[in-house]
């Protein structure tokens, strides 16, 4: 089973995948890999380096490819292998986090451009289910203020604003997206998490 994360940094998606991961883990008695995006493999965690670093200005096509290579790495050193063996990949965001902020939130390239970029990336892998963890960005970026933040992460309210734009649309369209209000408290969240699950199977 591939479950993926989404929503923008501040959500709670950290707390809630490592709530799952021991649900399935110690409940289910199932075996769990996590993964973050863009890392989870040496490549990729230096184009995360790369990616987040503040001392750099990134063009938005190479922000694009960069994240988008990354992601085909991490597909096929590592997601696809664990698939194969039967272990449960959780994966701290995925292509949707492409779509939401490097096509809706910079608008680099046409979102039918983007779709294609992604089903390459991800070898066309997609996952049986998406938690969107939805918040305001004012929420999102009150919780964050313990933190300095990275490249992305100063991209301003306009853009987030954008981004969480076109996380919505998604969720309106693909019917693997699950929209939960992360703006309730860490218990309600996992409550519908778990019981997503369940409709899996």
């Amino acid at each position: 089973m591939l479950i993926s994360f989404e929503g923008i940094d501040g959500c709670g998606k950290s707390t809630q995948i490592e709530l799952l991961k021991g649900h399935l883990e110690r409940d289910l008695g199932k075996r769990v890999h996590i993964y973050r995006e863009p890392g989870g493999v040496p490549l990729a965690e230096e184009l995360r380096n790369l990616l987040l670093d503040v001392r750099y200005t990134v063009d938005p096509i190479s922000e694009l490819l960069m994240f988008s290579s990354a992601r085909s790495q991490l597909v096929q050193q590592q997601i696809k292998p664990d698939l194969e063996n039967g272990v449960v990949v959780i994966l701290d965001r995925y292509y949707d986090s492409t779509t939401a902020y490097q096509g809706y939130g910079r608008g680099v390239l046409p979102l039918e451009d983007i779709h294609r970029l992604n089903s390459w990336a991800s070898h066309g892998l997609v996952p049986d289910i998406t938690y969107y963890l939805q918040l305001s960005w004012e929420e999102a970026n009150n919780r964050m203020t313990h933190r300095d933040p990275d490249r992305m992460e100063r991209s301003g309210t306009d853009f987030f604003e954008r981004v969480i734009s076109g996380y919505n649309e998604l969720a309106k369209t693909e019917g693997r997206i699950c929209t939960i209000d992360a703006s309730k408290s860490i218990d309600e969240v996992f409550a519908v998490v778990l019981s997503r699950l369940e409709d899996l199977k």
